[in-house]
Formats: C-alpha cells, sequence, structure tokens
C-alpha cells in the first residue's frame, strides 16, 4: 500500500544516468529504478524523486541479481531485460552523436564484462558510537551501504569485502574515511588505501599481518608502499607491467582485450604512432609489437612503468614522456612526423587536443572513450576539419550501469 502523500507518476523512457523519466505538467521527473511504462508511487524532491512502489510494472522488469540493488549506488539497471538494456545502451552514443550532427556506423553494442570486474573502490567510515560502515555509496549519496558481496566483481575480488573491513578497523581509530581500491594483478590484490592520514609503527605492522594473512601483493597508503608479498604486475601484449600503486587499468580483462584488439586493427599499416593518454600502455605496448611508438600521459609513475615494460624483447621503439595534454596538447608540427594518433582520453574527452588535431596533417585518429557526450564534441571538432567518422564499435565493460565505452575510427 502507497502513503496517501506519494504522488504517481507515468515512465516515458530511460535517461543517460540510467533512471526512469516521467514527464510532468512542472517538467520531466527522474525516478530510479523504475522502466518506460510503468505507473510508480513518488515522493518528489524538485526535478527528482524517491521511488516508493512501482504500482504497474513493465513486461520487460526481470529481478535483480544481487539483493542489495536499489540500495547500494553501484548498479543502476539490473532490473532490465537484457534486450531493451543493451539497445538503450547502444542509443546513448546514437542521441550523443545526433545532438552534434555526427552521422556515422554504430556498430551493435560488445558486452565485454567477461569473468567481472578487477578493481573496485570500497568506502568506510565510523559514524554515531563509532560504529564502521564499509560498502558502496547510496545512489546520489555520500552515505555508505553496508555490504558483503558483489555479483559484477571478477573472482579474485571475492574476498574484498572481508580484507577491506580488517583494513579499516585497524585504521578506526584515526576517525578519517577511508577509499580502498583493490586491483586484481597476476601476483594477488594489490590494495591501495587513501584517507588514513600517518599512520604508526603498530599500525603497519598490523596492516603487514593482513597482507600476510590475505596473500596481498602489496599494500599502500597513498601510494606509499607499506608491506609488499609479490609484484602487483599484469600482461600486456607480450610485456609484464610493473603496476604503480592505485594506477588506472580498464575495468575488465575482457574489455581490456576487446578494445586493443579494436584499436590494432584500426590502425592499418600505421608505421609510427602517437599514443596520447597512454597510461600503463594499454594500446601502446601492443601496437609496439606492429609499429614505432611515442607514448604521452601525465601521470609520471604510469609512463615510468610502460617504459620499464617496453623494453621486452620484439617491441619496436617506444618513447614515452609525462606531459598534461590538457594543458600542453601536442600541435600540429608535433604531430606532423606520425602517420595515426590513438588517444583514450578521462571522461571529460580532449577538446583542447582534438583541436590541434584538426589543425595538423594526421590522415588517421583512433578515439577510445568512455563517454559519448565528449566524445561527440571531439568528433565534432574533427569532422569541421575534414575528417571523418568511418565507425563507431560500443563496447560494455560496466554491467547494468550507465556507462557505455567506444571506439571510433576517423579518416580524411
Amino acid at each position: 500500500m502507497t502513503d496517501r502523500a506519494a504522488e504517481r507518476v507515468v515512465i516515458d523512457r530511460v535517461g543517460h544516468q540510467g533512471d526512469g523519466v516521467a514527464k510532468t505538467p512542472a517538467g520531466p521527473v527522474f525516478v530510479p529504478y523504475t522502466l518506460p511504462g510503468e505507473t510508480a508511487a513518488v515522493e518528489k524532491m524538485g526535478e527528482r524523486a524517491k521511488l516508493i512502489e512501482v504500482v504497474t510494472a513493465s513486461s520487460e522488469r526481470i529481478a535483480a541479481i544481487c539483493p542489495y540493488f536499489g540500495t547500494c549506488g553501484g548498479c543502476a539497471l539490473q532490473h532490465w531485460q537484457e534486450k531493451f538494456y543493451r539497445q538503450w545502451k547502444r542509443d546513448l552514443i546514437v542521441a550523443a552523436l545526433d545532438y552534434e550532427g555526427i552521422r556515422a556506423e554504430i556498430g551493435d553494442l560488445i558486452d565485454v564484462h567477461g569473468k567481472g570486474r578487477r578493481r573496485v573502490v570500497l568506502h568506510a567510515k565510523c559514524g554515531s558510537g563509532k560504529n564502521l560502515t564499509v560498502g558502496f555509496t547510496a545512489r546520489r549519496s555520500h552515505a555508505i551501504v553496508e555490504i558483503d558481496r558483489c555479483p559484477v566483481l571478477a573472482q579474485p575480488l571475492a574476498r574484498v569485502f572481508e580484507i577491506g573491513r580488517r583494513i579499516a578497523e585497524i585504521l578506526a581509530p584515526m576517525v578519517k574515511p577511508l577509499d580502498i581500491q583493490f586491483t586484481a594483478t597476476e601476483g594477488g590484490l594489490d590494495v591501495d588505501v587513501r584517507g588514513s592520514g600517518s599512520i604508526n609503527s603498530k599500525l603497519i605492522s598490523s596492516l603487514a599481518k593482513i597482507t600476510a594473512d590475505e596473500g596481498l601483493a602489496r599494500l599502500t597508503r597513498h601510494g606509499e608502499v607499506v608491506t609488499q608479498l609479490h609484484e602487483a604486475v599484469v600482461t600486456i601484449g607480450r610485456a609484464r607491467v610493473m603496476l604503480p600503486p592505485g594506477v588506472f587499468l580498464q575495468a575488465t580483462e575482457m574489455g581490456e582485450t576487446a578494445l586493443a584488439d579494436t584499436v590494432i586493427s584500426a590502425i592499418g599499416r600505421a608505421k609510427h604512432i602517437a599514443d596520447l593518454f597512454c597510461g600503463v600502455g594499454t594500446f601502446a605496448l601492443r601496437l609496439a609489437e606492429h609499429a614505432k611508438l611515442f607514448a604521452v600521459d601525465s601521470d609520471a609513475p604510469a609512463i615510468a612503468a610502460l617504459s620499464r615494460a617496453a623494453k621486452t624483447p620484439g617491441l619496436k621503439p617506444v618513447e614515452a614522456i609525462v606531459r598534461d595534454l590538457f594543458r600542453r596538447p601536442l600541435v600540429a608540427t608535433e604531430l606532423k612526423d606520425y602517420d595515426t594518433v590513438v588517444l583514450d582520453p578521462p571522461r571529460q574527452g580532449a577538446e583542447t587536443q582534438a583541436r590541434e588535431l584538426a589543425q595538423s596533417n594526421i590522415a588517421r585518429a583512433v578515439y577510445v572513450s568512455c563517454n559519448p557526450a565528449s566524445f561527440a564534441r571531439d568528433a565534432k571538432i574533427l569532422s569541421q576539419s575534414g575528417f571523418k567518422l568511418l565507425r563507431v564499435t560500443p563496447f560494455d565493460q560496466f554491467r547494468y550501469s550507465p556507462h557505455v565505452e567506444l571506439i571510433g575510427v576517423f579518416e580524411r
């Protein structure tokens, strides 16, 4: 039975953040965990609403796979049949390109969830009465939801909630919110703790015991090694990369492989490639099996790791430098020696760099993006300079979330 104070709305569509959108006389209202055609009882809070009850359910609704769905803010769309969910996620790219007036061939969404996500960040905080909560944040909130399992994580991360709680209990006297990042590596779990402040030798000994008990590869605090048992290493192509603490990796192994294979197939017979926003070499170390590489990123530890890995026998020369491409993009004259550019910027895209690419003589650009909106904006910049967006390949690496990745291939 619904509260008499609740309002009823009919959901028209699912918005780009995964919330249902209801049309009302006052404007659109966004209701999480609802689907098109459903009637929902809600408590309005401006343009957003809290779902109280689904009064009339859609035939597209299915049971969620996780008992925390609807409370934990990690997933938005476990309740939607796969066919409709996949179409919606692909349509996010279609809509972003349409908004900028870009026409291109857009492939079907490729599911690259694989065995699950290989990295995760847990949050921990002492509340009133010093009660410790460890888990994920609620949707659109800083409140932490206590959870003990997550079905979207890869098997090596199955114990992160127990390990995270052990770490947080040791650091609880610091009374600081913690972020605890876990990354699955070939040497075991790599753990980086943020927010603890300075720690004494007794706490270090306690953390070292957890590392030994759990067989962790390494435990660091703000990137500083506390204790290490094994190398935190991953294999990229034929190279072994020693990971810096907390460094970015593609979310799933299958996703990384699929993205890299698509990039490699798109470079054609390129002989000299500039890989921008290269990170630890997700693409560069594989591309170096085929062509000379110039790799650029603002993350100095990532560039150092890439430079070491690039010495692997059988790879063509890789020059890797540290440079902030948002403040100092490669200008047209610096790009004249390359026949292809690969770029994989963060969510804000690469607008400044795209403007320099537009002024260069580069004939081919392969753009990897995790944000259709910023990609479409940059695609418009490139298209206005004579580039043609040949095709877009969408990837679903973050299943049940509104995040979609893509690779766009440009030529002129």
